[in-house]
């Protein structure tokens, strides 16, 4: 008794700090976020500049979109822009996924929102820059052990559970957009977004690390007109894609992590996502259907030896404005497009990273014979290009990234910028090269 009374003051304070405690607890219990959710995020920002080369000087020119004077003079400017997002993933169960993704940026003036040049991060909403919109609305839940499923009413194409492995290809650099479709936007289509569902089998036929998906995504799943939108109407702009991949390990002969896949994808009342604007108009309407092989190889060990991708696309596209009324169904427009792409991890320093690519966007290869207005009537395309892209990536610390990266684009506008405006050639010169910072915090 004597003891205790000694230390009664120190036991009333600790009693009353005790008691403050439990009230906070329960103040942060009654007001806390939801345990099932985690927040994560990230900002992007990217500085860059381009400079146009051509040989379309006449007059009039810098009122011609693909004419050189008019890229240099809407389009040469130095610009400072940024890619924002805030995903919400809650789980209910440890196997699903309810993602909501929230974004906001201010691309849409920025040259790297333009053809070719697009960035991966190049984003505005539709209400304006600086505008955050909900990106992404979906669930991804298994059903047993094979099989996963996802539905949404925003949702992409390559997300949880629409593709059996993916995008398959371990080249992703946020850089250049072209080169993060695997070499075959028209299969891995960014169009396929909206409302949709999809479902992956793994383990297909008991073969470990086979697997099969099948999605459809409609842009315009909101729309009530049957005529402009809704959910599998002959109205709706919408996508489909069918992937069969198929994931190893201990490649024969070089060893490493290897993955394989060969896509279908049927695109209706929709468009390439990424082209050359000939290929663009080729495919902007009617149906588009593209096919797709792509893989990668990533080595066992980091250091010299870099991890590979490749891959390469073709879509027949059938277009009634381009083709003309009638048309023959058996002769549509062709395109194609491939890349290579190279990353060395732990380049020079642990941690950080260096790659480059060098591919050809979709390009028209065979107008099936026919024209649109005056550019497209020769009578073989002269559409190719070639990109290339080269980047260092320095680790600053877990959470942030500098990226620096040049890139070069032969023929940037295809056929469309090889007319020369005074003689109606097409001999004109029409390239760009550039330069950009891309800095990335993660939280």
């Amino acid at each position: 008794k004597r003891l205790m009374k000694e230390f009664e003051r120190e036991l009333a304070i600790t009693r009353g700090r005790v008691d403050g405690l439990e009230a906070k607890v329960g103040e942060l219990q009654a007001t806390q976020f939801s345990t099932t959710t985690k927040l994560r995020g990230y900002s992007r920002f990217v500085v860059g500049a381009n400079s146009f080369t051509g040989t379309n000087t006449a007059a009039g020119d810098v009122g011609t979109p693909y004419t050189t004077a008019f890229k240099k003079a809407n389009r040469g400017a130095t610009t400072f822009n940024y890619d924002q997002r805030l995903y919400l993933d809650t789980s209910f169960t440890g196997k699903d996924l309810l993602r909501t993704l929230l974004r906001a940026g201010n691309f849409q003036e920025s040259a790297y929102n333009y053809g070719l040049l697009k960035l991966d991060p190049a984003f505005q909403e539709q209400a304006g820059p600086n505008v955050v919109g909900v990106n992404r609305l979906f669930y991804a839940f298994p059903v047993g052990e094979k099989l996963k499923f996802n539905v949404g009413p925003r949702v992409r194409i390559d997300d949880p559970g629409m593709l059996a492995i993916g995008v398959p290809s371990v080249y992703k650099t946020g850089l250049l957009d072209f080169f993060t479709r695997a070499g075959s936007p028209g299969v891995y289509n960014k169009s396929g977004f909206g409302a949709g569902f999809g479902g992956t089998y793994k383990k297909l036929l008991g073969v470990k690390g086979l697997a099969i998906s099948s999605n459809y995504v409609s842009a315009d799943g909101s729309d009530g007109n049957p005529s402009t939108g809704g959910i599998m109407t002959n109205g709706s702009n919408s996508v489909s894609v069918t992937q069969l991949g198929y994931l190893g390990q201990n490649t024969p002969l070089i060893g490493g992590n290897y993955g394989i896949a060969a896509a279908y994808t049927y695109a209706q009342n929709s468009k390439l996502h990424r082209a050359t604007p000939y290929g663009f108009d080729v495919g902007r309407t009617g149906a588009n259907n593209s096919y797709g092989v792509s893989g990668y190889w990533i080595p066992e060990n980091t250091g010299w030896i870099p991890t590979v991708s490749l891959g390469w696309g073709s879509t027949n596209s059938e277009n009634a404005t381009f083709r003309g009324i009638p048309y023959r169904t058996d002769n549509w427009a062709k395109t194609q497009s491939w890349m290579v792409g190279l990353q060395w991890n732990d380049a020079l320093r642990k941690g950080n990273k260096a790659g480059m690519a060098v591919g050809q966007a979709p390009y028209v290869s065979d107008n099936g014979g026919g024209s649109i207005g005056t550019v497209a009537g020769a009578s073989t395309p002269m559409d190719s290009n070639t990109m290339w892209e080269w980047w260092y990536e320095y680790q600053v610390s877990d959470n942030i990234s500098v990226k620096p990266a040049i890139y070069y684009i032969n023929n940037l506008d295809g056929q469309y910028g090889k007319v020369n405006t005074s003689s109606g050639a097409y001999n004109a010169k029409d390239n760009v090269f550039g330069g950009l910072v891309m800095t990335t915090f993660r939280f």
